[in-house]
């Protein structure tokens, strides 16, 4: 996603363009049930519509792009050659090898919390639970899951051991394991069969296994990506799927290359995870550009016209020419969210199934 941007429909005018609308119609029109028809142009509007009441939604779209989340890349922990790597593509579990170190294995296991230091008998904490939790999922018994690690742990780390073919020592060093939140899918291979592996070297990048979308913010539309918020997307084929706010961090996009060999200014972004409800729709599509439309704003059972229906009052503020019959008088209204050429409007003398004047 690196280097995108977002492009956003505008689906709100501002209270210049209102004006302009207006202008012609009531330059001197004051309200308070003044009569159109005497004060203004002496007949009725040339076009109507009607006040509705309704839910009233503001939008924003921006372009996103389906894949599989968020990149990681795995590092070498320990020193020695690398002897093994899964295929791109391939789809790492619980248990499984994420890649080799002389002829033995990296191991994939699922939580949260990195692999900082050695497990061993006396040591107590999260990491010990969470990786006593991927010991029992894995099949090994004999011990209680808890936050220490004892004599039993060190007993079932060496059948894990023995099964996997490492040497027995009931031990686990932190370079021996990485930790994912779930499968994890092999994106990329960032170093060779036959490589010397150091502590810091990039192994290879990994994204989870279920189809996302990813879209980048700017930090000033922040609001629009809760976690949990309703959002549309709409695929290559026009088709439309709804989808989810998963999540959404704050990255920084380093800068590139400048004029006179200055480098550009780094840019703070939000990247916006979306899931999809109905994921089978997105087969077929790899690395396809789609468009998510956050939901801006929101006024549930307000009372809307048409944009063009608001008058400009000489006086200061917006009115609505109400038409009645054969005659009309313009009524003050206070106006609220402005959304898909429509804007929410309220007062003592407006209501719901109102007539109101439009321009031609």
């Amino acid at each position: 996603m690196s280097g995108r941007r977002v492009r956003f429909r505008a689906v709100a005018l501002s209270a210049a363009v209102l004006v302009a609308a207006a202008a012609g119609v009531v330059a001197a029109v004051g309200f308070g049930g003044t009569d159109r028809g005497t004060a203004a142009t002496g007949s009725t509007p040339p076009a109507t519509a009607t006040v509705t009441r309704q839910t009233l939604t503001d939008t924003q779209t921006a372009d996103g792009e389906l894949g599989y989340g968020s990149t990681r890349t795995a590092t070498a922990r320990l020193t020695g050659t690398i002897t093994a790597l899964p295929e791109t593509g391939a789809v790492v579990k619980r248990g499984g090898r994420l890649y080799g170190v002389d002829n033995d294995p990296v191991v994939l296991l699922y939580g949260t919390l990195p692999a900082y230091r050695v497990l061993e008998p006396g040591a107590e904490g999260a990491d010990v639970a969470q990786f006593e939790r991927n010991l029992r999922a894995l099949g090994h018994t004999g011990f209680t899951v808890d936050d220490e690690y004892t004599g039993s742990t060190a007993d079932a780390v060496r059948d894990w051991q023995e099964d996997l073919g490492l040497p027995e020592t009931g031990r686990v060093e932190p370079g021996r394991i990485v930790y994912a939140e779930d499968a994890v899918r092999i994106e990329s291979l960032q170093a060779e069969v036959g490589d010397a592996a150091q502590p810091g070297q990039a192994v290879l990048a990994y994204t989870g296994t279920s189809r996302l979308v990813t879209v980048e913010l700017d930090v000033d539309d922040q609001p629009l990506a809760k976690k949990g918020a309703a959002v549309g997307v709409e695929l290559p084929d026009g088709a439309s799927v709804d989808g989810t706010v998963a999540s959404a961090e704050t990255v920084v996009e380093a800068g590139s290359g400048g004029a006179a060999g200055q480098s550009a200014e780094a840019e703070t972004k939000i990247e916006v995870t979306v899931s999809v409800a109905d994921p089978a729709k997105l087969t077929g599509y790899d690395r396809a550009s789609v468009e998510v439309t956050f939901t801006a704003a929101e006024r549930p059972d307000v009372l809307t016209v048409p944009v063009a229906a608001l008058l400009a009052l000489a006086e200061g503020g917006y009115g609505l020419e109400v038409v009645d019959g054969g005659r009309s008088r313009v009524v003050a209204v206070t106006t609220g969210l402005f959304a898909a050429g429509r804007v929410e409007v309220s007062g003592a003398d407006v209501a719901e199934g109102m007539t109101v004047g439009m321009p031609a």
